[in-house]
Parts: C-alpha cells; sequence; structure tokens
C-alpha cells in the first residue's frame, strides 16, 4: 500500500519557525551556529529553567527563518528536564515553541544509532527534513550513502552536508523553502504494541499520530515525578483502569524500530571493506581512556594549562598594570586635589584595575577549556571519570558541571539538568561550587604571587603554576569528598545509568574558539565590572570618610612634621604615607573591618582582609578590586601596583611582612573553599525550588573555609 502524502510550502510564509533536534554530539549547535552566525540570543523555555538558544537567517527577502535549538537527546523518551524539553515541544501543538518545521540533524558516521530518534520523530507526523552531518569524515573512510534511497525509505527531504565546514548550508536553506512531503504513514505500527493504550489516548486528546499518543501515555510524568499539565491529567484518567508498563513497551518499540532500521541501513549504506582496520580515534582512544593511562595524561594536560597561565599570561599582564598605573599617575598629576580626582584614581581606575590586569589569565583558561571540548577530549574525561565518580555518589554525566565549574559555577550548576538521578543532581549542584572557578583566578594569582616569588631564569616550569594546579586539584578533592558525604546522609532508591557518545577527534575550530573567547571575557569583564565599579565606589566614600573629625585630628597631629622646612621628599612622602594609612584606619571601612577582626585573626587575617571577604561575598573576584581600592586609599603612592603595596606591608607587631607564607595560603585555602558568589546561591535555590539547599551549602562551605585556613595557618606560621 502506498503511503499517502500531504504537501506543506513555508515559501507562502513570512516568518518560519524551525526547531533543531538531535543526539548529542550530532553537530547541531555547529550547524545552528552556520545558519544564524551572530544573530542569536539565550532565554528561557517557559515554565522552566532550562536555557533556549534562538537564533534568526533571512532566507530571502520576503521570507525569516527563526530557528530554536532543542537540547540534545537520543530519543523521545526524556530522562532529564532538557530532554523532557525537547519531547514537550515536539509534541505539544499547543507548546509556543512547537514549530512550523523540523530539522532533525544526523551523525552520517554513526548513522543506525542516530536513526532511532529520527523514525521517532517522523512519526510524530509533523513537516521534517534529516540534515545528515558529518557528510565529509563518511566521504573520508571511503564509505557511501545514497541520500536518494534513504529519502525514499524515511519517506522525508534528506540533506548531505557538513555544519563544520559550511558544506551543504545553502542546500539546506534552499530546502526549507520548498515544498516538502509529510509522510502519513507509520515508520513501525506501535498501535499493535498497545492497541487500548493508543486508542484511550486518542479518545480524550487530538493527536497527529498513532505514536504520537504512545509517547503521550509513556511519558505522563515529568523527570520530577509529577504530573502537570492539563493534557497529562486527562490521559492518566483515561488509562486509569488499565496497566501501562512503560519500560516494557519502551523495550517493545524500541526492537521494532532497529528492526526496520537495520534494513534500511543495509540499504542505504556502502562501507568501503567489509572488515575496518582500527581508526585513528579508536587507536586513540585505547591510550586516552586507558585506567590508568588516561589518568596520568588528563593530569599532564592541567599541569600544562596551569603552567601556561603563568607563563604566557606574565607579558600582557605586566602591560596592563603599566598602563593602569600611567593612567593613575597621569590623572593625580592632571586633575585637581579633591573629592572627584581621589574617586577616580583611588576608587574606579583601582578596582577596576586589579580584575583588567587579569584577562590574559582568564582569556586563555577559557582557550583551553573550548580546545579540549572542541577536539572530542572532553567527552573521554567524562568516560574516564564515571567509574571514579560513582563511588562517591556521582556518575561520568557528574563531570560536565565539575569541569564547566571551572569557568563559572553558575552555568554549571544549570547543566546538572542532564543528571536524571535526583540524588546525583542534587549531590552534584552542592559540591560543584566547590571547584576553582574563574572568578577565583585573579584571587589565586594575586596572593600566588605575594607568596611564591618568581623564579629569576627563564623557562616554562614555575612553582606558581605549580601552586595554581594544586589549588584546583585541592577543590576537585573536596568535591569528591563532600559528595561521599552527602551520598550516605541522602537516601535514594532511584537507580542511574551513564550513557555517552565518544565523538572523533577533530581539529579544532579556530574561529569558534575565538568567538568562546571573546563572549566569555566580555561576559567576564561585564558583569565583574559592573559590580567592582559600584562596590569601589561605596568602599571609596567609605574608606575616604569618617564619623565627627577623626581626620581632622589626624591632620593635626602630624602638622609639625609636615611644617618642618628641612623636610626632604622622601621623610614627606613617609609622612603622607602615614596619615593616608591612620585615616583609612578610623575611616568608617577601617571600622567595619576591625569590627569583624576578631572572628578572622585566629587565621591570620587582619581588618583589611575582612573588609575584603565581606565585599567579596557579592562575587569572588571583589577581592581583587577592594583590596586595590583599600591599598590606592591607604597609600599616597600611585607609582606601585597592587602586589607591590600589598608586598611591601609590614605588621606591626613583627616587623615582618603582613603576608607571609602562612597568611597567604590561609588566604588561598579560604577562598578555595569558601561560598562567596550570591549568584551560584540564587541559581542553586532556583534550581532545587527549596531554600534549604542553597543555605546548607553557604554554611558548610563557609565552615570548611574557616577551618582549613585555620589549620593551614597555625601549622605554617
Amino acid at each position: 500500500m502506498e503511503p499517502t502524502q500531504s504537501l506543506v510550502n513555508f515559501s507562502e510564509k513570512t516568518t518560519i519557525k524551525i526547531a533543531l533536534i538531535g543526539n548529542p554530539n550530532s553537530g547541531k549547535s555547529t550547524l545552528f551556529n552556520a545558519l544564524t552566525g551572530l544573530n542569536q540570543r539565550t532565554g528561557n523555555f517557559p515554565g522552566v529553567t532550562v536555557d533556549k538558544k534562538m537564533g534568526t537567517t533571512r532566507l530571502t527577502d520576503e521570507v525569516t527563518a527563526n530557528f530554536i535549538d532543542l537540547p540534545g537527546t537520543y530519543s523521545l523518551y526524556p530522562k532529564s528536564l532538557d530532554e523532557r524539553v525537547a519531547f514537550d515541544v515536539l509534541c505539544n501543538e499547543d507548546h509556543e515553541e512547537h514549530p512550523d518545521l523540523t530539522i532533525i540533524v544526523a551523525d552520517a558516521s554513526n548513522l543506525k544509532r542516530n536513526l532511532f530518534l529520527v523514525s521517532q520523530v517522523i512519526d510524530l507526523k509533523i513537516p521534517v527534513i534529516l540534515a545528515l552531518n558529518m557528510m565529509d569524515m563518511v566521504e573520508r573512510d571511503g564509505d557511501r550513502i545514497d541520500l536518494v534511497r534513504l529519502s525514499e525509505r524515511m519517506g522525508v527531504k534528506v540533506i548531505g552536508l557538513s555544519a563544520r565546514n559550511k558544506m551543504g548550508i545553502e542546500e539546506l536553506k534552499g530546502a526549507i523553502l520548498k515544498p516538502l512531503t509529510v509522510p502519513s504513514y507509520d515508520f513501525i505500527d506501535v498501535k499493535k504494541i498497545a492497541p487500548e493504550v493508543v486508542e484511550r489516548v486518542k479518545s480524550v486528546i487530538k493527536v497527529k499520530s498513532d505514536f504520537m499518543a504512545f509517547q503521550l501515555a509513556n511519558n505522563l510524568e515529568d523527570p520530577t515525578g509529577d504530573i502537570r499539565s492539563k493534557q497529562s491529567r486527562l490521559i492518566a484518567d483515561a488509562l486509569n483502569t488499565i496497566v501501562v508498563d512503560k519500560n516494557k513497551l519502551q523495550s517493545l518499540e524500541s526492537v521494532e524500530r532497529y528492526k526496520v532500521i537495520n534494513r534500511i541501513v543495509e540499504e542505504c549504506l556502502t562501507r568501503k571493506t567489509a572488515v575496518q582496520s582500527m581508526s585513528f580515534t579508536q587507536k586513540l582512544d585505547g591510550i586516552l581512556t586507558h585506567r590508568i593511562w588516561g589518568y596520568l595524561i588528563f593530569l599532564a594536560i592541567l599541569f600544562f594549562i596551569f603552567q601556561a597561565i603563568f607563563f604566557l599570561a606574565a607579558f600582557p599582564m605586566d602591560w596592563i598594570e603599566s598602563m593602569f598605573i600611567a593612567l593613575s599617575s597621569w590623572a593625580t598629576n592632571a586633575l585637581p586635589s579633591g573629592e572627584l580626582s581621589s574617586l577616580l584614581v583611588n576608587g574606579i581606575l583601582a578596582g577596576l584595575s586589579g580584575v583588567v590586569v587579569f584577562v590574559p589569565q582568564i582569556a586563555l583558561l577559557f582557550a583551553f577549556i573550548a580546545i579540549l571540548e572542541d577536539t572530542g577530549y572532553m567527552s573521554r574525561v567524562s568516560f574516564i571519570m564515571d567509574a571514579l565518580l560513582r563511588k562517591f555518589g556521582l556518575n561520568g554525566r557528574s563531570v560536565i558541571p565539575l569541569i564547566s565549574g571551572v569557568a563559572c559555577a553558575v552555568p554549571a550548576i544549570m547543566s546538572a539538568r542532564t543528571i536524571s538521578n535526583w540524588k546525583e543532581r542534587i549531590i552534584t549542584i552542592m559540591v560543584t561550587p566547590l571547584m576553582s572557578c574563574s572568578a577565583r583566578l585573579p584571587v589565586y594569582t594575586l596572593l600566588i604571587s605575594l607568596v611564591i616569588p618568581q623564579k629569576e631564569e627563564p623557562g616554562f616550569f614555575n612553582y606558581q603554576g605549580l601552586i595554581l594546579m594544586a589549588l584546583y586539584l585541592i577543590g576537585f578533592l573536596a568535591a569528591i569528598g563532600a559528595a561521599l558525604v552527602m551520598k550516605w546522609i541522602l537516601q535514594a532508591k532511584e537507580k542511574s545509568y551513564f550513557i555517552m557518545e565518544l565523538p572523533v577527534y577533530r581539529a579544532p575550530q579556530w574561529r569558534t574558539i575565538g568567538l568562546t573567547i571573546f563572549d566569555k571575557v566580555k561576559m567576564f569583564l561585564w558583569d565583574a565590572g559592573k559590580i567592582i565599579v559600584a562596590i569601589s565606589i561605596i568602599l571609596w566614600f567609605l574608606s575616604s570618610h569618617a564619623p565627627g573629625n577623626r581626620f581632622s585630628e589626624i591632620e593635626k597631629k602630624y602638622q609639625p612634621q609636615l611644617s618642618e622646612q628641612s623636610n626632604s621628599e622622601e621623610k614627606l612622602k613617609s609622612v603622607n604615607a602615614a596619615i593616608a594609612a591612620e585615616k583609612l584606619e578610623v575611616s568608617y571601612a577601617g571600622i567595619l573591618g576591625k569590627s569583624i577582626e576578631p572572628a578572622i585573626a585566629p587565621l591570620g587575617f587582619d581588618w583589611k582582609i575582612g573588609i575584603a571577604l565581606i565585599t567579596s561575598f557579592a562575587a569572588r573576584e571583589v577581592f581583587v578590586g577592594t583590596m586595590a581600592t583599600i591599598y590606592s586609599v591607604g597609600d599616597a603612592d600611585n607609582t606601585q601596583s597592587i602586589q607591590d603595596k600589598m608586598r611591601a606591608e609590614i605588621n606591626p607587631e613583627t616587623g615582618e611582612p603582613k603576608f607571609t607564607m602562612a597568611v597567604g595560603f590561609s588566604l588561598l585555602l579560604f577562598y578555595a573553599f569558601a561560598m562567596q558568589c550570591m549568584s551560584t546561591l540564587a541559581i542553586v535555590y532556583r534550581e532545587t525550588k527549596r531554600i534549604k539547599w542553597p543555605l546548607i551549602q553557604f554554611f558548610y562551605m563557609s565552615a570548611l573555609a574557616y577551618l582549613a585556613s585555620l589549620v593551614v595557618y597555625n601549622l605554617m606560621k
């Protein structure tokens, strides 16, 4: 029996809503970037916190395409919040993001597995184009896919392309505007698998196909176990008198679907040789995923990255530092002395310099992370870490949030939505902030440069990079240690699994990496800059003003010394520095710092550090800007960098430098463990919907930070 087909023609519309769906690592996001370029924006899907990427492109002068990049999924059986979004958008015609057209992105080099999702979406009876990506890799291996025959067997338009190389993109755009067939026959007949289930769903809900009815019955509950939508409640009521074994139905459907897929692959795919020799990817995986060498190689890569962060960033950091010193000196000399010039030099410029100077290191960190992801190596890290993390109550999917936490904890925690197991997801969310994020990098760099001197002789290896790597490893060890404790505290019977496709190794796309670095650095500067400028202005005011006439009394105290005619320039400089230091101590900021000094004194911290601890609750990197502002207000010399000013400070009680090895490492460990990021606490609350989780997180991390600092300081002092 020949299938009846209907035609749709989108060339008559002015705006087309198009969804992109595909397996993880199928190149879906690369195709989305190729189609939309810079015309992208992000938001949230209605009712959930899952991010959606949207972009637009002009197909003709009259027709605009609005693309939605759906979260990657292996099937229409959602196991996580991300996968649920793809299901809801495609299976619910009332969803505001339900597309006019769906482009299914499939990895041509792994045709059999990718066709499973393709066949499911086709059976929904919605307009579809199959974009067969990575055709260049198929041709490289000498294989051949008969696109015409594949299109006939699948019943939809098939376009071969390579999104990375921009091949086939224009053909895909052209196919969108041509009349498309929507086949009415079923890829498999699910009605034979569950006839009563399909009929009951169709009796209460209007659907386009038997398979859509089948899927709605199998996915009534969201990943949290709740039935929330009105449609799902109607279906649940219709099915309440029969037993629906979802696992059995899904298993039967999968078996039947793969029977058809196997025949299609045999007809459409011609391999170069019957027996394939071991590919380059397989050979490399034999080393990189080895149970011993895999971990050692990963540690070696981390060692290289952290050495490079200090070695390569040293030169541009020196230039930026010199630029800010010159700018501050110029402003001091060019502007008349007063409140405005003091605000500009000691407040805004000092605060900004403390963060901008670390942009080279931030850029390098993001560059290395982007390269590891783009080459396919990050998937291998997840694979080898799965066995290790399971012992601590996590699984391989937790690696992505943990590694992403090295960049920023906020998107890292959001990425934990891909973890289907509730217990493992909560544990991942609770421990991810222990991973050292990019906001800690300026703090680490500043303190490491104070207590670990830079070696004189040139060369790539340096102890500063080694200490930096150690701090990141300490964060990881603390994360899995905390996860182990929570594994025994939290109780859940749900079993977990870990399925991840290992993509082939590819050369990184330097344009994509460059855009990633630019976006991340811009976001870092913009987000951090807004906070730092605001706090610097407030801190400048608190540091430059005091209750009553305390400032005038200090000036009166030193007036005789300033009036001596025999004063040398060096002595005047010393007296002015003493005046500035005493004024800072009696200022509002000084009073605030001294009020908490008794609590932090056992850690080796003074009132100046106390002020920075308070302000950095807004964001960790504010610590550097705060210290820069405090030392600028408390020092009349604007020709020195923040590192030089902190290095030169003397402890009045001991006569030795204030920032000793003990103080430096105590402060490093405090920032390694402390929860000093309001944005992270906010996102934890948003993701868990419970105030208790961010509160527990704040208190356990703060206690861990205090105890670690206390022990280290007392052992090293």
